[in-house]
């Protein structure tokens, strides 16, 4: 069975309507040998805020050191995305193994009229997954209600209920009491339930739960929470109660996300004791301020500042509104959309009355008409205008605003999700080189079998990969057809709501037409108009030849070919040469060998990485990277400072570097901010751990796009904390949670990490991927030579290499022969 043909096995369930019931869920996860029972699980109800809750409690509970398993929904890209484990979403392998073990399940429960639904299944697929990986413990987001939501099938050791607002009044109650009440059967049969309703809410919880620990602001409440506002783009919280004293930030701002927190707390806590594990203030701490949680007052730009958020409901409007409160902006912009069953002008009566709309309508059955929300704003007064794609209202809405207004897109996540894909969708270049390139390619996008046959020898030239909606892919392959391109659309049933994998194939002329076309197309076609024309360089219609050229920043030594950073480890224990540089003068003599030898950058580190490496305390690390900063700070190149710690990076910064190195891939969840600070470029790494565990085993579909995936969130973090993209380094991490024949599968692909727009550091230096190649350790300088001629013409900016002379020969052996960036140093 293929990804595409498990994935639409599944979502045909979504023709089984939903049952106030339990035994199918407990009768599926028989049949799969009771998966469950082997785990500690959390259980977060609610009406809002129950996802960033069970993300807040799961991000708590990984950095006290346990492997966490998540469940939520809905999703906003991929139906994986309801199932991680220590943050990775279940891999396709795994979703289709799981649907080839339940399928004749299903089928024979079908036959007998008596299929378990969408949701009972995917559910089980997070207890099925949570098994087969083996977690610790694992937080479940209830889906409707408590009492016979298909995750109460356990009996947790810790639950909570966030907020209960009326909704779902045909299933949960005609009233808050009456939904409070059944949200409350999630409490555990030994333990407290927490939450931070109150009033009629609060008074169903009590008659249902025995036990409640209260979250609020008030002197009564077990955990009290103070909001002390935004700083920047994150929000300022303390907590305190019994044996609790905690100040942090959160990603997520607004009073709404510090109660959050302030359930999230008690909740992880309650899970630790029972898996005996002390979760102390700074994994508390620390857990809070690293739980991202897209499309919930997510910003995407600055100038004007734009958000995004899922408010769906009056009671997430009104939380909406509080959040915009603490911000300082003219006009505000508001892009609208939401689905016809939910309470629209209660929605819009609870948010602050924008100066312009645009309406617009997600790509669902569900979703209410563009043209009747449009009514709703105009009986309010309120200048409005509606586009039938989300992406296209956006773009109008961002282009009406000047620099100091806020464009807000609210109203349903579907609205959301597909509003993100302005940020977040890859196009990716495909190297199709020959056919088995092309099979790869076509495979990987879940084009059928027979597809894959058809078009393999039609993509042997200009290759893009994207990920669109139905619709559009639709009139991609129509117009691309029309040109003499070729289009293969993913398997996946277009009736669903996914987004679907295409591979376009064509020649740079068929593109600049298609380009063309599209741009003016309805369904959100003008914008992707535009991104497929910045994915392959040829620009869009849009574009203004007679526009003046914008100002390009600062210039790197990588924006004039492939840069090369010399590594100058100040450490006793590092892999290839620990001890030889950790004095001060070693190290400064080192630094000015490699200068003379053609180093555009020293990387400077003062703590290994290496498999079994022993942390150093922030003080240590200092002190061995400061002084040599310091009198290398005239050298005729770039510094770098190759640290995990935001605290050593500033130092370093102040010292004199230019640059910072991150290879744990923004652990430090301030390091973002000082790189903004410093208005620095920062190089951001795909790491599964780092130090790096030998013994781990991640799970890959294709490495390289899971790389690439992986790291987009990243890119996004440091540009909400202001950084532009072009000073996000991307670096895929050879050797860091990859197989040796993944880290050459990165290296052969690296032009695919070209769809994160930002420049590309390669770190291959004397690394254990080439003993696949023969060579051992102590005898890998001429594969590294190799490989640094290889990154040159497959597109890296940057080689990160101890050896520096070596390298420079074989980079600017590569460009002149015609690699991406060639050009002649010597004129």
């Amino acid at each position: 069975m293929e990804f595409h043909d498990a994935a639409n096995f599944l979502f045909g369930l979504r023709r089984y309507p939903p049952k106030p019931r339990l035994s199918a869920t407990r009768d599926l996860l028989a049949a799969l040998d009771d998966p469950h029972e082997e785990c500690a699980f959390a259980q977060v109800a609610g009406s809002n805020g129950k996802g960033s809750t069970a993300r807040m409690a799961e991000s708590i509970l990984h950095e006290a050191g346990l492997d966490v398993g998540l469940y939520t929904s809905p999703h906003l890209d991929s139906i994986r995305e309801r199932v991680t484990v220590n943050g990775r979403t279940i891999s396709k392998a795994a979703l289709t193994e799981y649907v080839e073990t339940v399928r004749p399940y299903i089928v024979d429960r079908a036959t007998d009229g008596d299929s378990p639904t969408f949701f009972e299944t995917i559910t089980g697929l997070a207890f099925w997954e949570f098994a087969r990986r083996d977690v610790d413990c694992a937080v479940l987001e209830v889906g409707i209600g408590g009492q016979y939501d298909a995750t109460s099938v356990v009996d947790p050791v810790a639950s909570a209920v966030t907020s209960v607002t009326l909704e779902h009044t045909d299933v949960l109650g005609d009233t808050v009491e009456e939904i409070g009440r059944d949200l409350a059967h999630v409490a555990p049969s030994d333990g407290p339930l927490v939450t931070a309703a109150t009033g009629e809410a609060r008074t169903g919880i009590d008659a249902v739960a025995d036990e409640v620990v209260t979250v609020g602001s008030g002197a009564d409440a077990d955990v009290a929470v103070t909001y002390g506002g935004r700083a920047g783009i994150e929000g300022r919280v303390a907590l305190s109660g019994a044996d609790l004293d905690v100040e942090t930030r959160l990603p997520l701002v607004g009073a709404h996300q510090a109660d959050n927190a302030g359930v999230a707390i008690p909740l992880a806590r309650h899970v630790g004791s029972a898996l005996g594990v002390e979760i102390d203030g700074d994994d508390l701490a620390q857990g809070l301020r690293t739980a991202y949680w897209p499309g919930r007052f997510e910003v995407m730009g600055r100038e004007p500042l734009v958000a995004l958020d899922g408010a769906h409901n009056p009671g997430a409007c009104e939380r909406l509104a509080r959040v915009l409160d603490e911000f300082e902006y003219d006009d505000l912009h508001l892009v609208f959309g939401a689905l016809a069953d939910k309470d629209h002008r209660g929605m819009i009566d609870a948010l602050p009355t924008p100066d312009r709309a645009v309406t617009c309508q997600p790509d669902v059955d569900r979703a209410e008409d563009e043209g009747v929300l449009a009514t709703s704003f105009e009986r309010e007064g309120v200048a409005v205008e509606h586009r039938n794609a989300v992406t296209d209202a956006v773009a109008d809405a961002i282009a009406a605003a000047d620099s100091d207004d806020c464009v807000v897109v609210c109203g349903s996540l579907y609205t959301v999700r597909e509003a993100r894909t302005r940020w977040s969708r890859l196009d990716v270049p495909k190297r199709v080189d020959d056919l088995d390139d092309a099979r790869r390619v076509l495979s990987g996008a879940h084009v059928t079998d027979p597809g894959v046959y058809r078009m393999r020898g039609k993509t042997v030239h200009r290759v893009l990969k994207t990920r669109v909606r139905p619709r559009q892919a639709q009139y991609l392959k129509e117009e691309l057809l029309s040109l003499g391109g070729e289009c293969a659309v993913s398997g996946l049933n277009d009736q669903h709501e996914e987004r679907l994998d295409v591979v376009l194939a064509g020649t740079l002329a068929q593109f600049k037409r298609l380009v063309a076309k599209l741009d003016a197309q309805p369904y959100g076609l003008g914008p992707l108009a535009t991104d497929i024309g910045h994915a392959l360089d040829i620009g869009s219609p849009a574009d203004d030849p007679g526009d003046e050229p914008a100002d390009e920043g600062p210039t790197y030594p990588w924006n004039e070919g492939t840069a090369v950073m010399g590594i100058l480890n100040v450490t006793p224990d590092s892999f290839h040469d620990g001890g030889e540089f950790d004095e001060t003068d070693a190290a400064v003599r080192q630094a000015e060998a490699m200068v003379a030898a053609g180093a555009d950058v020293i990387d400077i580190g003062g703590e290994s990485t290496r498999p079994g490496a022993e942390p150093v305390s922030i003080a240590e690390e200092r002190d061995r990277v400061v002084p040599v900063i310091e009198r290398i700070a005239d050298v005729d190149a770039l510094l770098s400072i190759d640290t995990r710690k935001a605290d050593v990076a500033r130092a370093a910064l102040s010292a004199g570097a230019d640059i910072i190195n991150d290879v744990s891939g923004l652990d430090d969840p301030e390091m973002r901010f000082v790189a903004a600070e410093f208005d620095c470029p920062i190089v951001v790494m795909h790491s599964m751990d780092t130090p790096v565990d030998p013994d781990a085993e991640p799970e890959y579909d294709d490495v390289v796009e899971d790389t690439v995936r992986e790291l987009e969130p990243l890119v996004r973090r440091c540009e909400q904390a202001g950084l532009d993209r072009d000073q996000v380094i991307v670096d895929p991490g050879l050797g860091f949670g990859k197989r040796r024949r993944e880290s050459f599968e990165l290296l052969g692909r690296l032009g695919e990490l070209r769809a994160l727009d930002c420049p590309i550091l390669v770190g291959h230096s004397h690394k254990s991927m080439f003993e696949l190649v023969g060579s051992e350790a102590g005898e890998r300088l001429p594969a590294t030579v190799a490989a640094s001629a290889l990154a040159a013409e497959r597109g890296a900016d940057i080689v990160r290499v101890h050896n520096v002379a070596e390298s420079v020969a074989a980079v600017r052996v590569s460009e002149a022969a015609g690699a991406p960036h060639a050009f002649d140093r010597d004129e």
